[in-house]
């Protein structure tokens, strides 16, 4: 399993190079791969914050957009689109939500989205979000209320991250809260302080998001884990077979 990860993190590279990407598109890139799990809370703000800079914002929009567009068995790649364009018109730079309601079809198209993997519907995901984006962008009122409660916890999680705690003291490396993943999982050191749990973005939409993508990618792991596991199996009992020939050559008469 950890060896097909790394096989796609450096056939992602390694594309990121020949394409001659941007920092900006590398990023989009890395959050919206086929890796079986969700991008950090991490990487979706540097993403955020980059929609603010002018270039980066068209160099951003156009990867989403692209991703947005793939289909069948990349689904990961739409629909962790979709959580990062969320994420993005939450706490990115307003335009972000402007360029989505001038596209609003392209988001609306993919409510239609259907990909059936061993007779499991992998679209719904898809679909599901699709629908909440929509409505979402639909509702000015909604949207501004979101966005004021995003960006405030995005702002409190940052000062906590650059060690401004709420108590005023200073975080040290020991104590600095690990990065999440979209599960909401440590991916670094244990031993998150009271406070800073509580300054971690944590919205509804960012919870529901999390427990689709865990029944989605927990399953999608165990699949592949049974299938490597099988795979395995049936290696050993070549290389059996082949060492039976090979000792029966030995040994038969010359």
């Amino acid at each position: 399993m950890a060896l097909q990860m790394n096989v796609s993190g450096i056939r992602r590279n390694l594309k990121n190079i020949a394409h001659n990407y941007t920092d900006a598109q590398i990023k989009v890139r890395e959050a919206t791969s086929n890796d079986p799990w969700g991008p950090s809370s991490t990487l979706m703000s540097e993403v955020a914050d980059l929609t603010y800079n002018v270039v980066a914002f068209t160099e951003i929009m156009q990867m989403i957009w692209k991703r947005l567009n793939d289909h069948g068995r990349n689904w990961r790649h739409v629909y962790k689109a979709l959580v990062l364009l969320e994420y993005l018109i939450k706490t990115g730079s307003e335009k972000v939500a402007d360029q989505c309601k001038e596209n609003i079809y392209a988001i609306q198209t993919l409510k239609d989205f259907q990909y059936l993997e061993e007779n499991k519907d992998q679209g719904m995901n898809v679909r599901e979000k699709a629908k909440a984006l929509v409505t979402l962008l639909k509702d000015d009122e909604r949207l501004r209320n979101e966005r004021v409660r995003a960006l405030k916890a995005k702002e409190r999680f940052a000062q906590s991250v650059s060690g401004i705690g709420s108590d005023s003291t200073y975080v040290t490396s020991s104590s600095r809260p690990a990065e999440r993943n979209a599960f909401g999982i440590k991916d670094g050191p244990s031993g998150l302080e009271p406070q800073l749990e509580a300054a971690r973005p944590q919205t509804v939409g960012e919870e529901e998001l999390q427990l689709q993508l865990a029944l989605a990618m927990s399953k999608e792991e165990a699949e592949q884990e049974e299938q490597k596991q099988r795979s395995d199996d049936v290696r050993l009992q070549m290389a059996i077979t082949q060492s039976e020939e090979d000792f029966k050559k030995d040994w038969s008469p010359s």
